[in-house]
C-alpha cells in the first residue's frame, strides 16, 4: 500500500479541519472537525464522512476548539472503534465541549422541526445528540508533551506544546517506510508569541511535509505588553458603558472567555470600570473555567494564580438568569458565547441590543466569513436573528489583541526549523488572502515556492521519495463534497437570500406610497416568473 495523505477540512477556509493519513499498517485522523460559516459550508457536517469510519485505526486530536474535534462522536456513531488521542487537558476541556454541541444540535434542530412542521416539510436529526457525545468520551486517550507514543503500529507520533489554547499541540509523527522513515508535521492552530495564558509555542524538529494553518498568513500585527492590552480593553469598555448602554462581548468559551475575565478583573482592581456589572452568560465557560483552575499550573504566570478564579464576576447558569440580564439596559458587560454569533445565548444579547444606539458590540476573536459575527463586524444595516430582522443601530468595536493565531511573521520564523529537507509544505486553515500571503512571506524566507502547496477540499495526496526528500504529490481520486470556489466562498446562496429579504423590506418601507410598493412587488413577481395571480 503506498503512503497518502487525504485533505478533508480546512482547505482554503478556516474551519472542519480534518486529515486522513493512510500508511501500509493502517490510517489514521489528524483532526475531525466540524465546519462552522456559511449554510452550504455547515450542511458537509450533516453528510456521510468521505471514508470509511470503521477503517481509522487511531484519531489524533491537535485541540479542542470544536472546528478541529466537533466531529468526532459523529465518527464513533459511524463505526470508528479504534482510539483517539489528545493532551490531558484537551481531553479535559472535551468533557464539556462536545455534549455541549450535542445540546446545541438538538435545539436548533428542534427549533428547525417546529418551523418545517408548519411548512409540511420533513423532520431533520442532529448529526449528534449530547448523549451521543458523552458516548465517544470514553475513545479518548491522553497523552503527555513531548513523549513519543504508537497510534498504529509502524507510526510514533508525539504532541508538541502549540501554544493557542489551553492543551493545545501540533503533532509530529513519523511513519516506517522505504527507504527512509517519513517525518509529518501538522500544525493545528499556532498561538502567538506573548499570548495572556500560554507559553510561546514549541518549535518543530526536521520534517519531510508539514501542513502549517494560515488564518492571518497575510497579517502582521504590532507587539503588545500586557498593560497594553488591557489598556486598549479598559478604554473600550469605559466609553461604551459611558454610552449608557450595554456592551455585549461574544466569546469563545476556551481561552477567549478567560483572558477576558481575567484583563477586566485586573482592571477592576486597579480603579477602573467601577459600577459596572460583568456577566458570564455561558455555563459552558463556566465549566471550562473551571478546567483552566485545574491546569492553570501549565498556564503562563502560573505562580501568580490568575484573576479569573476570583469573584469579579456573576456567572450565569440558568436560562430565567440569562433572561434577567436581558432586562438590563445599561452598565452591564456581557460576555457570551457563541465566539461568531452563530449559535448560544449571545444571539439573544444581540436581539436586545444590536438595535439601540447606546449599546456597544465589542469583538475580540476571529470571525469567520458568513457567519453571524462576520456580517456585524462587516457593518451590515441589518440582520437576521430566529428569523427576526433586527436593525444594527449599536457600536460595532474590535480589538485585535487577543488573538489566539501566529501572525505572518511568526509562522515564517515557526516554519524554519523545518525548511531543510522539507519536501513539501501544505498550508491549510486560510482562506485564499492568508495563505497567498504567507506563501510570498515563505518565499521570501528562502522556501522554494514549488515546494508549497495549498490543498482543495478532499484532494489527495501520494508520498512520493524522489531525489533524496519525500514529496507529497496530488492524485487524482473522486470528486470533492463541495467545488473550491463554494468551499471559500465568503458568502453563499443563504447569505444572499437573507440580505434579499432584508433589501426588499427596506425598499418596501421605503417607498412612497402603497402605489408604488405594489409596482415593486409587481416586478420581483414578474422577475420570477409568476404574475401573482
Amino acid at each position: 500500500m503506498t503512503l497518502s495523505l487525504h485533505i478533508h477540512g480546512a482547505a482554503g477556509t478556516v474551519t472542519g479541519s480534518c486529515h486522513r493519513l493512510v500508511t501500509p499498517r493502517g490510517t489514521l485522523l489528524v483532526d475531525c472537525g466540524m465546519f462552522q460559516g456559511p449554510k452550504s459550508l455547515r450542511a458537509l457536517n450533516y453528510r456521510a464522512f468521505p471514508f470509511a469510519p470503521a477503517e481509522i485505526a487511531a484519531v489524533l486530536l491537535t485541540h479542542a476548539h470544536i472546528d478541529h474535534s466537533g466531529l468526532f462522536p459523529k465518527l464513533t456513531l459511524a463505526g470508528f472503534q479504534g482510539r483517539a488521542f489528545a493532551t490531558e487537558a484537551t481531553r479535559d476541556l472535551l468533557r464539556w465541549l462536545l455534549p455541549d454541541a450535542g445540546a446545541i444540535q438538538e435545539y436548533d434542530v428542534g427549533r428547525l422541526n417546529r418551523r418545517n412542521a408548519r411548512r409540511a416539510e420533513p423532520e431533520v436529526a442532529p448529526i449528534y445528540t449530547r448523549a451521543d457525545a458523552e458516548a465517544s468520551l470514553s475513545f479518548i486517550d491522553a497523552q503527555p508533551y513531548d513523549r513519543w507514543f504508537e497510534p498504529l503500529p509502524g507510526v510514533r507520533a508525539r504532541l508538541r506544546n502549540a501554544g493557542h489554547i489551553l492543551g493545545s499541540a501540533f503533532i509530529e509523527i513519523e511513519v516506517d517506510a522505504s527507504p527512509r522513515p517519513l517525518r509529518l508535521v501538522f500544525s493545528g492552530d499556532l498561538g502567538p508569541l506573548d499570548k495572556a495564558l500560554q507559553p510561546d509555542p514549541a518549535r518543530p524538529g526536521r520534517a519531510d511535509v508539514a501542513l502549517v494553518e494560515s488564518t492571518y498568513g497575510n497579517r502582521s500585527r504590532e507587539p503588545i505588553s500586557e498593560a497594553g492590552r488591557r489598556a486598549v480593553l479598559g478604554r473600550e469598555l469605559e466609553t461604551a458603558l459611558a454610552a449608557g448602554g450595554n456592551v455585549v462581548v461574544p466569546v469563545f468559551a476556551v481561552e477567549r472567555t478567560q483572558e477576558i475575565l481575567e484583563d477586566i478583573a485586573e482592571l477592576k482592581r486597579g480603579g477602573k470600570l467601577q459600577g459596572a456589572q460583568v456577566f458570564l452568560d455561558s455555563p459552558l465557560a463556566g465549566r471550562t473555567t473551571e478546567v483552566f483552575r485545574t491546569h492553570r499550573s501549565s498556564l503562563s504566570r502560573s505562580e501568580g494564580g490568575h484573576a479569573f478564579s476570583g469573584g469579579e464576576f456573576r456567572l450565569s447558569e440558568t436560562v430565567d438568569q440569562s433572561r434577567a440580564i436581558g432586562r438590563i439596559h445599561g452598565g452591564a458587560i456581557i460576555l457570551a458565547g457563541s465566539g461568531m454569533c452563530d449559535a448560544g445565548r449571545v444571539k439573544h444579547h444581540l436581539k436586545d441590543d444590536l438595535w439601540r444606539t447606546d449599546s456597544t458590540i465589542l469583538f475580540v476573536g476571529y470571525q469567520a466569513p458568513g457567519t453571524l459575527g462576520a456580517l456585524i463586524r462587516g457593518g451590515a444595516a441589518q440582520v437576521r436573528i430566529h428569523g427576526e430582522e433586527i436593525g444594527v443601530r449599536a457600536r460595532i468595536r474590535s480589538i485585535d489583541s487577543y488573538s489566539g493565531h501566529a501572525d505572518r511573521e511568526e509562522l515564517v520564523a515557526w516554519c524554519k526549523p523545518m525548511v531543510d529537507g522539507l519536501g513539501s509544505l501544505m498550508l491549510v486553515h486560510g482562506e485564499p488572502e492568508g495563505i497567498d500571503g504567507l506563501s510570498d512571506a515563505l518565499v521570501e524566507a528562502g522556501v522554494d515556492r514549488r515546494s508549497i502547496v495549498a490543498p482543495t477540499l478532499d484532494e489527495n495526496f501520494v508520498f512520493v521519495h524522489r531525489d533524496g526528500r519525500w514529496i507529497a504529490t496530488p492524485e487524482a481520486d473522486g470528486m470533492p463534497r463541495l467545488s473550491p470556489e463554494a468551499a471559500n466562498a465568503r458568502r453563499d446562496w443563504h447569505n444572499d437570500y437573507a440580505q434579499m429579504l432584508l433589501d426588499i423590506r427596506g425598499a418596501l418601507q421605503a417607498a412612497p406610497d402603497d402605489a408604488a410598493r405594489h409596482r415593486l412587488l409587481q416586478q420581483l413577481r414578474r422577475v420570477l416568473g409568476n404574475s401573482g395571480r
